[in-house]
């Protein structure tokens, strides 16, 4: 028996409007363990900033503990709300997206921090717009791989189409600028490209194509070459273009197998900069050590692999919306989380990114969860269509 992408026959609406009793509580229970940890090192990591700037030694404890329960509030409100919507909504979201990233531009509404202009000021908070540009992006190209999924894999102009407008977003992004943003963001949409059928030449010219265009923008912006010559080299200026990435270096030698201590860092004490933010996972090392890094890691590594297994049996079980969309929100945090490790561990070059629920920041633990709110939602009408399959044929036999 086959469905649609955007739901399931009408025969089984009966068996959809039951109380939401399916949850995959494994991926739930690894997403909240990360959650935790990451309040708990942003406490630790920003104690001496906070004290500094407002007086409160644990004013970004208490704003992410905020933050961390409006986030786990919408999980559960994505969780109820039907696939079928996303699928009809996939254009529109990325319309909206265009359109947050322009509202970023406007003079007293765009906020700049450090020379990049990604925030929206909302008065009481600051919505960094990429954050959902991502998800928006996701949910369109799943419901595009789906509704063209037979020229995608006959014709260029269906793996073309999709990156043409998704080009406008990175230019955008780029303007910004939040190199790191754009990095995930086509890395992610390519990857479901992929997955979606598309041919193997393809990709050749394109990748050729988006290296040099990297290439060109970091010889014609100097920062970001220094970003890039600094970390080949940053014991090269450890005083000065590469401090930020010897300090973190410095906190993982210091941590050892075991951490000096929760709370006992001295790299946060600004020795480190952006410490509760894009360089938490080296305070953490610091913390808990060689020890503490690896059960982060383990646990993205199962969050990552959950995702694409619950993607892999919406496909299975011809729901291909719900596959994809699965694929995608899992490469996108298993992205996020090995760059911003491999930034703080000096092997890949400083980008702005945050570790995915653990770093300071509302916009990003808010969309992130929501991001997993749809993922057990596939995971919950796969397990309904399922069983609404299995009473078919029952009643067939009988």
């Amino acid at each position: 028996m086959t469905t649609s992408y955007s739901t399931y026959p009408a025969s089984s609406k009966p068996v959809m409007n039951k109380p939401l009793l399916v949850i995959d509580s494994s991926l739930l229970l690894a997403v909240i363990g990360l959650s935790l940890l990451g309040l708990v090192m942003v406490g630790s990591s920003s104690v001496s900033i906070a004290d500094e700037s407002t007086g409160n030694p644990l004013y970004y404890f208490w704003r992410q503990l905020v933050y961390v329960l409006i986030a786990f509030s919408a999980l559960f409100l994505t969780y109820k709300i039907p696939l079928k919507f996303w699928s009809r909504s996939g254009l529109v979201l990325i319309f909206f997206s265009l359109l947050l990233l322009l509202l970023v531009f406007i003079p007293g509404l765009g906020k700049q921090v450090n020379g990049s202009t990604r925030w929206i000021n909302l008065g009481l908070f600051s919505l960094q717009v990429s954050e959902f540009v991502k998800l928006f992006a996701i949910i369109y190209m799943a419901g595009y791989l789906v509704r063209h999924n037979d020229v995608l894999r006959k014709y260029s102009s269906g793996f073309l189409k999709p990156l043409g407008l998704l080009s406008i977003i990175v230019f955008l992004l780029l303007l910004e600028p939040d190199f790191g943003a754009a990095v995930v963001l086509l890395a992610t949409t390519m990857g479901m490209l992929w997955l979606g059928g598309a041919k193997p030449g393809q990709f050749l010219l394109v990748i050729m194509a988006l290296m040099s265009l990297l290439a060109l923008l970091a010889v014609i912006s100097p920062y970001r070459m220094q970003r890039l010559t600094t970390f080949l080299d940053p014991w090269g200026d450890p005083f000065n273009s590469g401090f930020q990435l010897t300090q973190a270096l410095i906190a993982f030698g210091r941590g050892e197998w075991l951490g000096v201590g929760l709370g006992a860092s001295v790299q946060k004490l600004f020795y480190l900069p952006e410490a509760h933010t894009d360089f938490l996972f080296a305070v953490m090392a610091e913390e808990l050590g060689l020890f503490g890094g690896i059960v982060v890691i383990l646990l993205f590594a199962f969050i990552v692999f959950r995702i694409l297994y619950i993607g892999f049996q919406a496909e299975k079980h011809e729901h291909p919306f719900g596959g994809y969309l699965a694929y995608g929100i899992g490469l996108w945090i298993g992205l996020q989380a090995f760059i911003n490790i491999g930034v703080n561990m000096g092997v890949l070059p400083t980008k702005g990114l945050t570790l995915p629920f653990m770093s300071y920041g509302g916009s990003s633990i808010v969309v992130m969860c929501i991001a997993v709110g749809v993922v057990l939602r596939v995971n919950f009408e796969t397990r309904q269509y399922d069983r609404y399959n299995h009473r078919i044929q029952r009643e067939v036999a009988v």
